[in-house]
């Protein structure tokens, strides 16, 4: 773009230890994420703050969290915007404190072992909903895919030294802009797009779940989920994976998801569970669900590979 830029830094000593990889990387959306990247020297994220394009990143040394940001010199507010998420975004709110796992050993000795595991908050709604809606009834694969062409397609240039093929995530209006052959060109399925529509045209409404609901607090759990599912397309696995992202939500577990109750069966029992299965065992954690599927990913439990898989399709020849 060839725009001057501005730069600020800060560092965040949390109180407690944080490990950036395992924290973050639910951010990604695939090794080259165009909004987010891991390279030799840390963690990069680029926002749309709002008042404008930043980038962020990270890099942990020692029990430091060493943050830059850039703006453009038109916008230098966005830097601060971006420097002022990193507490948050680095898992500051998350509280393990309540979850009892006496009685499992095997997550007890995996949270012992990942002391720096936390969750984090973007505080960013639409941004991560939006990248929900694209992975609804696909697989890793198409989805990502898909992010990675609207993202380049319609999204602006970050400001600072970012990797190659980064880009700020589009203004909602871009998205509602978006033609039926770019969507289809990206191979994202009519249902997706509608979605992501609607849910750009009320972006700054979806914003406000961060907030104060109807005075008397914060919006938190199932009542953030369910602002998020009276938008037409957003059920209860899209609502659920924003959540966990946007807020931190450490009770969200991802009803719906194609691969997660066997993971989480073969966990607990040895065998694969459907949903409810999954519900029934993680009902005694009830507050911390969402923290115990982390554990158990963390923890390298997988389901047999055979059987039935979801095949990848090219919506795109359709």
């Amino acid at each position: 773009m060839g725009f001057t830029t501005v730069q600020a830094t800060t560092v965040y000593a949390p109180s407690r230890p944080v490990n950036l990889r395992q924290t973050l990387s639910p951010l990604l959306r695939g090794t080259m994420d165009p909004t987010h990247r891991w390279d030799g020297a840390g963690f990069w994220r680029t926002l749309n703050t709002g008042a404008g394009a930043a980038t962020l990143h990270l890099v942990e040394r020692g029990d430091e969290i060493h943050a830059t940001a850039w703006a453009y010199e038109t916008s230098p507010l966005a830097a601060e915007i971006a420097l002022a998420s990193v507490p948050e975004l680095c898992g500051a709110a998350d509280d393990w404190s309540g979850l009892d796992l006496s009685a499992h050993p095997f997550l007890a000795e995996t949270l012992r072992r990942s002391p720096g595991l936390r969750l984090c908050r973007t505080n960013a709604v639409f941004e991560a909903l939006v990248a929900a809606i694209l992975e609804q009834k696909v697989t890793g694969i198409e989805a990502r895919r898909a992010w990675r062409y609207l993202l380049v397609k319609y999204g602006t240039e970050p400001p600072g030294p970012v990797p190659h093929g980064m880009r700020v995530l589009p203004d909602p209006d871009v998205w509602r802009r978006i033609p039926s052959w770019e969507w289809h060109r990206a191979g994202v399925l009519p249902q997706q797009s509608e979605t992501a529509v609607r849910a750009a045209a009320v972006a700054i409404s979806l914003e406000r779940v961060l907030g104060a609901g109807d005075g008397s607090g914060p919006l938190t759990g199932e009542a953030v989920s369910a602002k998020l599912r009276s938008l037409r397309g957003v059920g209860v696995w899209t609502a659920a994976e924003t959540r966990q992202r946007s807020h931190g939500d450490p009770d969200a577990p991802s009803v719906g998801d194609y691969h997660l109750p066997a993971i989480v069966g073969y966990a607990f029992r040895g065998e694969p569970v459907d949903d409810d299965g999954m519900l029934e065992l993680l009902e005694p954690f009830a507050g911390h669900r969402h923290h115990v599927v982390r554990l158990i990913l963390q923890s390298g439990v997988a389901k047999p590979k055979f059987g039935p898989r979801m095949a990848v399709r090219d919506h795109r020849a359709y």
